[in-house]
């Protein structure tokens, strides 16, 4: 493992697939709420990112009722997760040749508490050094705070050439580019290439191709 090299992974789209989980999470907090959703579930996808407060505004929740919605959603969500999650196909294999030439660690918008269980469930925990989630923050992605939260809690302080963020939507990369380091899109997300190619230089099919990518070049 080379300590001077960081590498920081993003979770839902990056390692795991938690679409099912999240959309019906969403359809069940709308009818606890008695709220008319009149969108699809695309529209629910498409946010699928940012964090829940901000989802439900742009899904039409009235700002003052916005919070009342993320306890519903917290719920639910707690009890269905990891039934309705997978984690993505060579993620496992990803993360494991990661820890083998970096330090890692994971920068998310999910809370720790979603987060852990589902690390642990998938048996992939033991590979990070560090978990960023929601609440670690004041400023989620986009913003670079999560970045540079993470690097501080790891004791970074050296070039950050040699660190590099690997996420599927445009917020990491955005994040990762106003932290001053680098970034690889994935394409087994949420986020659509050309979108991606906007804010990165580096396109790969998912997760394993990024840290093989990764190998042969730092």
């Amino acid at each position: 493992m080379n300590k001077n090299k960081i590498i920081l992974f993003d979770l839902d789209g990056t390692l795991i697939d938690s679409t099912d989980a999240i959309v019906s999470t969403f359809k069940h907090s709308f009818d606890e709420m008695d709220f008319n959703f009149e969108g699809t579930e695309q529209d629910i996808k498409n946010l699928i990112g940012y964090p829940l407060d901000i989802m439900y505004k742009n899904l039409g929740v009235d700002e003052s009722k916005v919070w009342d919605f993320v306890d519903s959603y917290k719920n639910r969500y707690r009890i269905i997760s990891k039934e309705q999650t997978t984690l993505l196909e060579n993620a496992y294999e990803a993360v494991e040749l990661a820890s083998k030439i970096a330090r890692v660690s994971v920068v998310t918008t999910k809370t720790r508490m979603y987060t852990i269980p589902l690390l642990d469930h998938f048996n992939i925990t033991q590979f990070f050094e560090i978990i960023t989630g929601r609440e670690n923050v004041q400023n989620p992605k986009p913003h670079p705070e999560p970045i540079l939260v993470t690097l501080e809690q790891m004791n970074y302080d050296k070039n950050r050439d040699d660190v590099w963020m690997i996420g599927d939507t445009k917020l990491d990369l955005i994040a990762a580019r106003e932290a001053n380091i680098n970034s690889i899109g994935v394409l087994c997300g949420y986020g659509e290439k050309e979108e991606l190619l906007k804010y990165t230089n580096y396109i790969e099919k998912d997760s394993l191709n990024a840290i093989k990518f990764l190998s042969s070049n730092i």
